[in-house]
């Protein structure tokens, strides 16, 4: 028996009412792009089933955004052939639509929508989609209903952006347990005949022709920065899924000693969570299951503390910590802060020493172009930088100093973060993300406290340096690989 979506994640993005006569159900996929696993495309079903009407799912990729690159539109199409595959084998109409010039692709959405009954979306609370929605939902005179299948904390349950981690673990504790069991269907579509239709059949001629050829690559696309080149890692939910199972069957185990480069522990699935290849709650009931986990009764106390609340090996909460309370923090955060990519929304704390220290001198300031091609007089700050560029993520720990070197580098506080928002966002393939800003954030206050001693330049900010990491760290590898040399200090 299917169990409905939780009302709860269930949003009215506008007050036009269900067409009747619509021709299909229209699943409009910006962020959760997956066929399981989703809360957006399980809802569809239901609308589908509840009208007795067939679904088309409509994948579209813009390509007038701002850091829009070959990297990001190579990922997301890899992506699109999954769906392809996954929803042809569902008999499900899919119309996948790449962008070739920005504007081409203005009108398609109100055009597909003409002949609905009502539109399903994804909910997702950062860079241009919230506003992509928003004004979508005053130009369709159909319904449009967003869909949140963000975490598995629902965005709607949480009261107010945290000004920590530990307060908004603590809210985890007291409330986690309503929602753990609430996942979505592994396979929505499975069983769900109703849904089939051909999409020759169900969209317009007129509209239908302005299918571009985004299966013959991305070599059409216009305005790309072709200096952020492709990566190795494949995108899509088959790749993501993979690696999920890699991560759970073989390196969570040894997840305790992810702060060490040179060791193959971390998940490297942020990739695939940030385009919705994988589906955290995927992800997060596996791990529960393979632990056989069950909810404890009574609750543990709501202590905040980062171990023991659920039982479970050091390195099973270690990542649960990761994925749950770090990941939705981030996510909580942009929901309800409107301001979460300006420097304005930092702590008043942290805004306060930055400008009580702005005129101290730094030792160096590089420019925006040396920071971007590594040309600094750090190794380790160089071979992060390299990784960033030739593989677009940065190792987990590493990030932290990469950040923290920059405002140190930077000739005031509001540039740091225009530095960092730019070279993160530019070239990390999980960039444009709230987890982006809340590691951007966090290397300027945010989720922290004022730390002691006081020091220069960063005043009362966590304080990071190269030397230490180097001392704490294993690195040879790592700096073999992206830095060229062995030894640093």
């Amino acid at each position: 028996m299917r169990h409905p979506v939780p009302s709860i994640r269930l949003r009215a993005a506008n007050d036009a009412p269900v067409r009747p006569g619509g021709r299909y159900v229209l699943y409009w996929m910006i962020a959760a792009r997956r066929t399981r696993w989703s809360f957006g495309l399980q809802r569809a079903v239901e609308r589908c089933e509840e009208l007795g009407l067939p679904l088309v799912v409509f994948e579209p990729l813009r390509c007038g955004y701002r850091w829009a690159s070959p990297r990001i539109h190579r990922f997301v199409t890899q992506g699109m052939a999954d769906n392809r595959d996954r929803l042809a084998d569902a008999g499900v109409a899919f119309f996948p639509y790449v962008e070739g010039r920005a504007g081409d692709g203005s009108g398609l959405l109100r055009a597909l929508a003409a002949d609905a009954a009502v539109v399903v979306t994804d909910d997702f609370p950062c860079f241009f989609l919230p506003r992509m929605v928003a004004a979508a939902a005053g130009k369709l005179d159909v319904h449009l209903e967003a869909v949140d299948s963000n975490g598995v904390m629902p965005l709607a349950a949480t009261p107010k952006a945290f000004s920590r981690a530990f307060d908004f673990r603590r809210f985890l504790h007291k409330t986690l347990l309503d929602h753990i069991d609430e996942r979505p269907e592994p396979e929505p579509l499975r069983g769900a005949a109703v849904c089939r239709g051909s999409l020759r059949e169900l969209v317009r001629p007129e509209t239908l022709s302005r299918w571009a050829p985004w299966e013959d690559g991305i070599d059409h696309v216009e305005g790309l920065d072709h200096e952020v080149t492709v990566i190795p890692t494949p995108g899509g939910p088959v790749a993501g899924e993979a690696q999920m199972g890699l991560f759970l069957d073989h390196r969570l185990r040894g997840y305790g000693d992810r702060n060490h480069p040179d060791t193959k522990t971390t998940s490297e699935l942020s990739p695939y969570l940030h385009f919705g290849h994988v589906a955290a709650s995927e992800l997060i009931g596996e791990l529960l299951d393979q632990a056989e986990w069950t909810a404890p009764h009574p609750p543990p106390k709501p202590t905040g503390a980062r171990a023991g609340w659920w039982g479970l090996s050091e390195a099973e909460e270690g990542f649960l910590d990761e994925a749950i309370t770090w990941r939705e923090t981030g996510y909580t955060f942009c929901h309800h802060e409107p301001r979460y990519d300006r420097y304005e929304s930092l702590p008043s704390w942290a805004r306060t020493t930055m400008d009580e220290h702005r005129d101290d001198e730094r030792p160096e300031v590089y420019s925006l172009h040396e920071l971007e091609h590594a040309q600094t007089s750090d190794p380790i700050w160089n071979a992060a930088q390299r990784q960033l560029r030739e593989s677009g993520v940065i190792h987990n720990y590493l990030r932290m100093l990469w950040g923290k070197r920059i405002y140190e580098w930077s000739p005031s506080p509001e540039e740091a973060w225009s530095r960092l928002e730019h070279l993160n966002n530019r070239w990390s393939i999980d960039g444009r993300n709230p987890n982006s800003y809340a590691g951007i954030g966090w290397v300027m206050g945010r989720f922290d406290r004022a730390w002691g001693p006081e020091r220069p330049i960063f005043g009362k900010l966590r304080y990071m340096t190269s030397g230490s990491t180097k001392r704490k760290l294993k690195l040879d590898q790592y700096l073999q690989r992206w830095g060229g040399q062995r030894t640093l200090f």
